[in-house]
């Protein structure tokens, strides 16, 4: 009866060895996929950062003005004027919905209402 307990035993601490070996193979396997998901992050970070910046140089206002007026005929732009803009009451505002009250209650004379205070 005692072999069988030390074989158990044994069976059992060699079982939880090898369930604890592979566990840490997959928690470093785990961290290693983090640490490359963060260093992705960061490398998108630093392209977009430069992206921006990229941008923002493309946009500057004397370079586009440049360009506009490069390209004055060939694109058919029009100087701005200032008959161009409209006003905030001339736009036209859609109408609010109409909201239809389903099992309305209806409200009868209330003792102590506002016409019986006059």
């Amino acid at each position: 009866m005692r072999t069988v307990l030390y074989i158990l035993t044994v069976l059992g601490v060699v079982g939880l060895a090898f369930w604890a070996y592979r566990e840490n193979y997959a928690t470093q396997a785990a961290l290693s996929h983090a640490a490359d998901l963060r260093q992705n992050i960061r490398e998108r970070h630093e392209r977009l950062a430069v992206l921006r910046a990229e941008w923002a140089y493309l946009n500057r206002p004397d370079r586009l003005r440049d360009l506009a007026e490069l390209n004055f005929d060939r694109l058919g732009l029009l100087p701005l004027m200032p008959d161009q803009f409209g006003r905030v009451d001339e736009v036209s505002y859609p109408k609010p919905p109409e909201v239809e009250i389903l099992n309305a209650i209806e409200v009868s004379h209330v003792p102590g209402d506002v016409e019986e205070a006059q």
